[in-house]
């Protein structure tokens, strides 16, 4: 992966991706690492995966831990976020990578609990543990972002609907975000090749990631997309702003 940041340019930073064991969220983490940033390795069971990126990472020189939470339960979280703050101190990044909503056997409404109701929740836990000037990175995707307005594959609305209900829930925290100094942006992309959702959206359509491509002229991978979420780490925009990665001609924006 070709880093967006420069070596050094986090130094002194530390910041902490949620669902960084593997795929996007774990090549992100491995981007701020290798910037500078001390870095969480967040992960929900898979501790194993979890230390193996941390390991990487230490091996290259930086600096990482690895915190097993529940994002889905308060008291997972506030315990992430204090063991975080006691080990590397108060936090200046934040990403929400973590998302899901298309496994098996987690309950109908796994989708808006994790992606509408732990996104809030782990931003309230955060907010008394973010430094001054913090910035949070919620990543969603074109077919969420725009689910208002254009339809997107009938397997994966549920999943659509919540993240948009998730990112709006956020948005409405805008001016509490504002009073604590702390900064918001959204990165939003096309279907990413590589990473599970792609993988149970084959599996339930086949030849849906397929045809996705031929629409968008090109999908991104999950090397290139986690960069574009580096690089929305440092990008001096206003607050609200929404990095769009690839093409969103086809995507019709809201009135």
């Amino acid at each position: 992966m070709t880093n967006p940041l420069a070596p050094g340019s986090l130094a002194g930073r530390v910041a902490l991706v949620t669902g960084s064991s593997r795929g996007i969220g774990a090549d992100t983490v491995r981007s701020l690492a290798a910037a500078g940033a001390a870095v969480v390795v967040n992960y929900r069971s898979k501790a194993p995966r979890a230390d193996k990126v941390v390991a990487e990472i230490v091996a290259a020189g930086g600096t990482a831990i690895a915190i097993g939470a529940d994002l889905t339960d308060p008291a997972s979280v506030a315990a992430m976020f204090e063991r975080t703050v006691v080990e590397l101190g108060p936090i200046d990044v934040l990403v929400l990578n973590a998302s899901g909503g298309m496994e098996s056997g987690m309950g109908e409404d796994y989708a808006m609990r994790l992606n509408k109701d732990a996104q809030v929740n782990v931003v309230d836990g955060a907010l008394p543990h973010l430094a001054a000037g913090a910035r949070i990175v919620f990543v969603t995707s074109h077919q969420a972002h725009f689910i208002r307005t254009t339809p997107t594959m009938p397997e994966y609305e549920p999943v659509a609907l919540s993240k948009r209900a998730g990112e709006d829930a956020l948005r409405a925290k805008l001016p509490e975000f504002d009073a604590a100094g702390v900064e918001f942006v959204v990165v939003s992309g096309d279907m990413i090749e590589g990473t599970i959702t792609a993988t149970l959206l084959e599996r339930a359509n086949p030849g849906a990631i397929d045809a996705r491509k031929q629409d968008a002229g090109r999908l991104y991978n999950v090397a290139e997309f986690a960069a574009e979420v580096s690089a929305a780490v440092v990008d001096p925009v206003p607050a609200g702003h929404t990095r769009y990665v690839g093409d969103v001609s086809g995507f019709a924006p809201e009135a």
